[in-house]
Formats: structure tokens, C-alpha cells, sequence
């Protein structure tokens, strides 16, 4: 009799333990789920918020006019056109070398003690603070290269900063890939090269995207790196036209012309005492916010795009 009520026992307990499991499960979803509404419902109202702080001063010449010291005459022309030329510059720098970086770190690197030191030294730099990449930039691009203030400086200082972000999201977007993949591509007669270019890129390009989108996202909202390097609060000039009416039809010089972005000028705004400047620097913001989703919208349709015309 005894020996019967053993295996009950047993498997009471294990209905038990297995009950508690559950509840503990459910109790951790919920509130995870939770705490993303609150975060959700915070962040919404901080926009909605900024929106309508911000709204009086969404208009066309608010869009097309320079920085003014009359609020009422004052506009973000200079800004957001140098915030496009500084994101041109860091994604041409940036992806390139950061996914040919990752390439080369996951699928050709020797797996030995200085393949292991890099992949410290690149996984660490991705928490670097911004304003270390500034002085970088500010000893090395602007001062040893002579670069000067420029948008090429800015560029090449955001790259810089964005570049362990893609490495790393781009090495474990190739790790992600079946090992299966690589084997069928090999047992076919493809190169090495052949099987990451027609193979391999193609099914994780969307992952490595997702880098891009937070990179990017990182990117456009810094400050404290580019007034390192001598961005400007104010200006009232545009960059020389990249095109020409006279061969070759495109100018370079906008790589060497002074700049300033939407984080700096709603900075030098926040900063004055004049309620109208407030509402201005809000209204910038809210600007940027949908520059933002703009870069990330067209990285998330690329995405998908990809993914769409790939079949497992």
C-alpha cells in the first residue's frame, strides 16, 4: 500500500511544481506586457505633447528659412538640410565598412587570439559614449587630416560611431544563417565568396538592416560629438549645390562647406529664455522625430522587400 501512494505522491508534486511554473510564466508575461504599455503610453504623450507645443510653428516658412534672432522669422533650412548631408556621408561610410567588416570577422577571420581581441575591442567600442568619438574626431579628422569643421568631419566622426553597431549586428546576422546553407552551396560547386554573395547576404540582409535602422537612428540625434568637432549654432547659408551646370556636373565642395543639424539647433533654441524660441525648438523636434521614422520606414521596407523575394 505504501508502495502505491509513492508514485501518487510523486506525480501530485510534479503537477505542482509543473502549476507553479505556469503561474509564474503567466505573471512574468503579463508584466512585461505591462511595463511596454506604460512605456508606450509615456512615450505617446511625450509626442503628442511635443506635437502640440510644436504645432503653431509647423508651417512652409518655418521649413525654408534660416535661423533669425526674431523667433517669429526663425526656421530650420540650414539644419535640416545639413542633417541629410551628414547621414549621406555616415551611411556611405558606415555600411559599407561595417557589413565587409562583419564579412570578413565571421566568415573568413581565423578563429584565434587576435580575431578574439577584435571582437572584444568592436563589442566594446558599440558602448563607447559619443563624446569620446567627438575628441577622436576633433584630434584626428579635423586637426592631423585637416579636414577643418565640415561635413565631411561630421560624417566620418557619426560613421565611426555607428560602425561597431553594424559589425556586430551584421556578424550575428550571418551566425543566424543555417550552417546547412552554406553546405548545399558548397556541395554545388560555389566559392567561398560565391556562397556569401548569392547565398548567405541575401537571406540575412534583412537582419543587417535592422543594424542600419538603429545606427542610423542613434546617428541623427547626436550632439555632443559634432559640437566637439565645431559644428555651428547658427548659420544662414546653404552648403555649395553637389551639382554643376558645368562638366563633370558634380561639385564635391559640400563636403567641405560649415554645418549644423536639427539636434544642435533646437539646442541653441531650448537655450534662450524667449517662449517663442521654445515652441520653435519643439517644433524642431517634432521634425526630427519624423525624419526619424522616414530613415527608419525606408529601411523597413527594403527589409521587406528582401525577405519578400527570398524563399526559404
Amino acid at each position: 500500500m505504501a508502495q502505491a501512494e509513492l508514485p501518487q505522491k510523486g506525480m501530485t508534486q510534479l503537477h505542482a511544481n509543473v502549476s507553479q511554473r505556469q503561474l509564474i510564466s503567466a505573471s512574468f508575461a503579463i508584466l512585461g506586457l505591462l511595463v511596454i504599455f506604460i512605456v508606450l503610453v509615456v512615450l505617446l504623450a511625450l509626442v503628442v505633447s511635443l506635437f502640440i507645443q510644436g504645432a503653431p510653428c509647423l508651417t512652409w516658412q518655418f521649413f525654408t528659412s534660416f535661423p533669425s534672432s526674431n523667433p517669429e522669422e526663425a526656421g530650420i533650412l540650414a539644419a535640416w538640410v545639413g542633417s541629410l548631408l551628414v547621414m549621406l556621408v555616415t551611411m556611405i561610410i558606415a555600411i559599407p565598412l561595417g557589413v565587409a567588416a562583419g564579412i570578413y570577422l565571421e566568415e573568413y577571420a581565423s578563429q584565434n587570439w587576435l580575431s578574439a581581441l577584435i571582437e572584444i575591442n568592436v563589442t566594446n567600442l558599440a558602448g563607447v559614449p559619443s563624446i569620446v568619438y567627438g575628441l577622436l574626431a576633433l584630434g584626428f579628422f579635423n586637426q592631423t587630416l585637416g579636414l577643418g569643421e565640415s561635413i565631411l568631419t561630421a560624417g566620418l566622426t557619426l560613421g565611426l560611431l555607428i560602425l561597431p553597431i553594424v559589425i556586430v549586428t551584421t556578424r550575428e546576422a550571418l551566425r543566424a544563417i543555417p550552417s546547412l546553407l552554406r553546405e548545399a552551396a558548397y556541395a554545388l560547386g560555389a566559392s567561398k565568396w560565391q556562397m556569401i554573395w548569392d547565398h548567405i547576404l541575401p537571406y540575412s540582409f534583412g537582419s543587417i538592416l535592422t543594424g542600419i535602422i538603429i545606427g542610423m537612428s542613434r546617428a541623427i540625434g547626436e550632439t555632443a560629438p559634432l559640437i566637439t568637432i565645431g559644428a555651428l549654432t547658427f548659420i544662414a547659408f546653404l552648403p555649395p549645390s553637389p551639382i554643376q551646370a558645368e562638366f563633370p556636373f558634380i561639385s564635391l565642395e559640400w563636403l567641405k562647406a560649415p554645418f549644423t543639424v536639427m539636434p544642435i539647433q533646437m539646442f541653441n533654441w531650448v537655450s534662450r529664455p524667449e517662449q517663442e524660441f521654445q515652441v520653435n525648438a519643439a517644433a524642431a523636434g517634432v521634425i526630427l522625430i519624423f525624419m526619424t521614422l522616414a530613415l527608419n520606414g525606408l529601411a523597413i521596407y527594403l527589409r521587406y522587400r528582401f525577405r519578400k523575394g527570398i524563399k526559404w
